[in-house]
């Protein structure tokens, strides 16, 4: 037992701190932060050094990273403010599925592989990781503009209809699709989402003079909620940092900008978000780039993940001209942990195999990597739309 207590320790100190060190380098050269943090990963994790392997520790560590910076974001972020963008969102979400998922299945077939493959990998670029993005976004200080706003909408719309898409794809694998149940759990989330901003937010806003007289915290309510959203929205099917986001976002107005509790929430978010960035490099596999063919898909892989949300989520952003049309396009590329759950799901249930889950595994770990990059120049000096 003790000897277990001695290498969790040393696994959680190799992983903090070398996304910490390593987003310091990255930092003075003036790169994203995330882009070292997940290198860092890569780095400690059993490709390179080996000090870290991934386990249910490193999983449970970077869920609850990604659900803190997520709730973070929603307490930047007032509904009204993410309902006065709402149109342009449901745009940039459907153009940014449709698009992603009609190409990934016509490169797999070009590549021979069968229909099914085709669509279990169609649905892992439909995916987006709006988290990286967000974090992105949150150094440079630009939550609050327009673009932002519509991209944290359209990942929360995008979530849902890549549900229903990653839904609909594992039915057909099992031998049937049952439209009756994916009709019952697109309605099921979106009144999921509509209750907590139309009715939750404002009750919540309603009750903060009673709650700020309670001898628990704030910061204890909040988890509460927090915690209590993301399993009603893992329930319901939706990804619980959906969950955590309407947490945050139900709280933005009840709380203000210089509630105490902001505060209290970014030191949260600085111990846990590292464990959630360095997890994604820790499951980057190079042993299956050992064959040609499987690196020449999962670069081809890339390539059109990259292009379809910028043409796809471009063409839903259409009009906010072409910086604002960018930065949207970008700002959804990432797939993260989201594009690697749809791949394990193919592949527990037998429909892709390892080299086909490698090169989806690389794809998703790239667009993450690609995307913070990228999101710099374009927000630095430009206008805050």
């Amino acid at each position: 037992m003790q000897d277990h207590g001695a290498h969790l320790m040393l696994e959680l100190f190799a992983m903090y701190a070398a996304a910490k060190l390593a987003a310091e380098v990255f930092t003075r050269l003036r790169q994203p932060a995330v882009v070292g943090e997940i290198l860092a990963g890569v780095a400690v994790g059993p490709q390179v050094l080996g000090w870290v392997a991934p386990s249910e520790t490193t999983h449970l560590l970077s869920e609850l990273g990604v659900m803190f910076l997520m709730f973070g974001v929603g307490l930047e972020t007032p509904p009204p403010a993410l309902l006065r963008v709402g149109a342009r969102a449901a745009a940039v979400a459907a153009l940014g599925v449709v698009v992603p998922f009609a190409a990934g299945w016509a490169l797999m077939r070009l590549f021979g592989e069968t229909g099914i493959q085709a669509a279990f990998v169609g649905a892992a670029l439909v995916a987006t990781s709006v988290g990286i993005t967000a974090r992105v976004l949150a150094e440079l200080g630009r939550l609050e503009t327009q673009t932002a706003r519509i991209i944290l909408g359209a990942a929360v719309i995008d979530d849902v209809l890549g549900l229903l898409v990653l839904a609909g794809v594992s039915s057909a694998a099992s031998g049937a699709l049952d439209w009756r149940a994916l009709g019952f759990t697109a309605a099921l989330a979106l009144s999921f989402v509509a209750a907590v901003a139309l009715i939750a937010a404002p009750a919540l806003n309603r009750a903060a003079p009673g709650i700020a007289r309670l001898h628990t915290p704030w910061f204890a309510v909040a988890v509460v909620l927090l915690f209590g959203l993301a399993w009603a929205a893992a329930l319901i099917g939706v990804a619980a940092i959906i969950g955590a986001f309407l947490a945050g976002m139900a709280l933005a107005e009840a709380t203000g900008e210089e509630h105490a509790l902001h505060q209290q929430v970014r030191g949260a978010t600085e111990l846990l978000v590292p464990f959630f960035l360095v997890n994604i490099g820790l499951q980057l596999d190079l042993h299956v780039f050992a064959q040609t063919q499987t690196l020449a898909l999962a670069l081809a892989l890339t390539l059109v993940a990259v292009l379809t949300k910028l043409v796809g989520c471009g063409l839903g952003a259409w009009g906010l001209g072409w910086r604002g049309v960018l930065q949207i396009g970008v700002g959804m590329v990432p797939r993260g942990e989201v594009g690697i759950v749809v791949a394990q799901i193919g592949l527990a249930l037998g429909v892709i195999g390892q080299s086909l889950f490698g090169a989806v595994l690389f794809m998703a770990c790239a667009t993450t990597l690609i995307a913070p990059p990228l999101l710099r120049p374009l927000y630095h000096g430009g206008p805050s739309r």
